[in-house]
């Protein structure tokens, strides 16, 4: 890959940001489609993101995903923001127009994708998420949008409730638990679907699971967004208790997906982002 002064520069704003496996996707579809582009990590602290967010204007950056911490803050500093993104609360996709810069979510792009890729349609479905954050924010609207019914779990009770009144208000059919043993225990137990929005078991803290494991039950579709480790502590109860599980590294490559073609205007190959994340995790 050459860097050359016609180099059209794409990156990603986030705290952390070296664990991030959105620069060799990306890198990986640029090289396979020989296009003028680089893909760069950049290391945004909290108090300089709207620094940075200038700073896309100024060094004419063609686009940047944003990651955490930044997905809701970062509203405040673009000039547009797409209809989705602004009723979910949260925004992981910049692209810089002319100057004037306009937020996206493919968040929730990216999650059905990878479920219908991996188990089909769940339109209809059951569903019980973990977290009330901007990741569960766009899964839940996904869901909503194929008319599922759901439950939001959430340490913070207000938040899960937050979230669910806004759903609610829209017409969709959500409740809103605390995350705690006896009230998981009867929507799991109701629930086809299964998603960990929460960063628990996340490395390094890989022992953990987010619910008791005893909870999971033979034909359920668990859903871990964590994607290091590959198999999460999580997954692996789940697979042991009979249920299917998977973790978030499709739903990475097809939200990466649509970001790279708002970007560029072309389909990147899919195929070639998910080995290359394949092959990062080893």
């Amino acid at each position: 890959m050459n860097v050359l002064g016609s180099t059209k520069v794409l990156g990603v704003f986030g705290h952390p940001i070296s664990h991030s496996l959105s620069p060799i996707i990306h890198n990986a579809a640029i090289e396979a489609l020989h296009i003028d582009y680089i893909y760069v990590p950049f290391h945004v602290l909290p108090e300089g993101l709207g620094d940075a967010v200038q700073g896309i204007r100024a060094l004419q950056i063609v686009g940047v995903n944003v990651t955490i911490p930044h997905k809701e803050r970062v509203i405040e500093y673009l000039d547009e923001v797409d209809e989705t993104a602004r009723t979910i609360g949260s925004v992981n996709t910049v692209v810089n127009i002319k100057g004037r810069l306009k937020g996206f979510s493919t968040d929730g792009h990216g999650f059905l994708r990878s479920v219908e890729a991996e188990w089909g349609k769940i339109d209809g479905c059951r569903a019980l998420i973990l977290g009330a954050g901007g990741s569960a924010k766009a899964v839940a609207f996904a869901l909503a949008g194929v008319g599922c019914e759901i439950v939001i779990a959430n340490r913070t009770y207000s938040r899960a409730q937050e979230l669910a009144e806004l759903l609610e208000s829209m017409g969709s059919k959500v409740g809103a638990i605390p995350l705690e043993r006896e009230a998981l225990a009867g929507a799991v137990s109701s629930a086809d679907l299964l998603v960990n929005t929460t960063s628990v078991g996340m490395h390094p803290d890989t022992d953990a699971v987010p619910i008791p494991a005893d909870l999971i039950r033979p034909g359920l579709l668990v859903y871990d967004l964590i994607y290091n480790p590959p198999r999460t502590k999580l997954i692996q109860e789940a697979v042991a208790k009979g249920a299917k599980a998977i973790n978030g590294l499709k739903m990475l490559v097809y939200q990466g997906a649509l970001s790279f073609e708002m970007w560029t205007g072309i389909k990147p190959p899919v195929d070639v982002m998910e080995r290359a994340a394949v092959c990062a995790l080893g």
